[in-house]
């Protein structure tokens, strides 16, 4: 299992500068991932950090931690622009992206700005933008022509680092079948339970077991869990993350809240490090 932070953008947050020191901090304690939320209009939350700029900042002070939008609702987005965004990113980083993607849970944040507000338009928006994402990767000249975008021979260069592409986890919630059976054809899963509930560890099982099942081939899938260890013993903290470990996570996302925490709170949680699961 490897270990991140999920870390939002706004409030105590809101800034990019504030938000690159603690990726590096992050790195210096032994954490393998820094992962922003990607919100414009959060409840009454203030101070925004546009995700993509401050993931620049980050990428320049760090060197080996992993990062990335977790998540950015592709549907509000441009597609070719998230592609040469994200591309940028990853030669930044030297290849250290991971692009968490979804159709959007905020509903306000659509309606605001005159958005798509249907979910399964947006659902349909996301499949499309990511064939256009992952064509744009490739370097090649490609056209689209489809329900919500249009593109005449379009190309990127030069293309990301990784290969055959950027890694992406689509989100969803469980145990919704479209989104999980989305996040199959790709590269991982980020999920919340119903209600924005804890993910417990049959769930978790179960979501290991279809992807076993149901996955074509033996390239690596990736399972996101975001909990909290705050207050824990250390060995509470791995015997609970140890849990999710044998239930077939593979990523461990240790929350930092958007309110009731202080960023000196945060850098504290940050500096303890990881949980020690063996």
């Amino acid at each position: 299992m490897r270990f991140a932070l999920n870390v939002p953008n706004f409030g105590v947050y809101g800034d990019a500068r504030v938000l690159a020191g603690l990726a590096r901090e992050a790195e210096e304690a032994g954490w393998g991932g820094f992962f922003l939320w990607d919100h414009i209009a959060w409840g009454e939350a203030t101070h925004y950090a546009d995700p993509w700029i401050s993931l620049s900042a980050i990428a320049v002070e760090t060197s080996s931690i992993r990062i990335g939008p977790m998540v950015t609702p592709l549907p509000r987005r441009r597609p070719w622009k998230v592609a040469h965004e994200a591309a940028t990113l990853d030669r930044l980083s030297g290849g250290r992206l991971v692009l968490g993607v979804g159709i959007g849970g905020r509903e306000r944040e659509f309606g605001f700005f005159g958005e798509e507000p249907d979910a399964k338009s947006r659902a349909a928006m996301l499949d499309e933008g990511l064939d256009i994402l992952t064509k744009m990767w490739s370097g090649e000249p490609f056209s689209h022509a489809g329900e919500h975008y249009e593109i005449s021979e379009a190309r990127l260069t030069p293309p990301p680092v990784q290969r055959p592409r950027v890694p992406i986890w689509v989100a969803g919630t469980w145990p919704r079948k479209g989104p999980f059976g989305r996040a199959l054809r790709w590269d991982g899963y980020a999920p919340v339970g119903a209600a924005d509930a804890p993910l417990t560890l049959e769930q978790v099982r179960e979501m290991a077991e279809h992807a076993s099942e149901r996955r074509a081939n033996d390239e690596p899938f990736d399972i996101r869990v975001t909990g909290s260890t705050r207050g824990m013993s250390p060995d509470e903290a791995s015997r609970k993350v140890g849990e999710f470990a044998e239930a077939g996570a593979t990523w461990w996302d240790e929350d930092l809240p958007p309110t009731g925490m202080t960023l000196e709170g945060a850098r504290e949680r940050i500096r303890l490090g990881p949980p020690d699961v063996g």
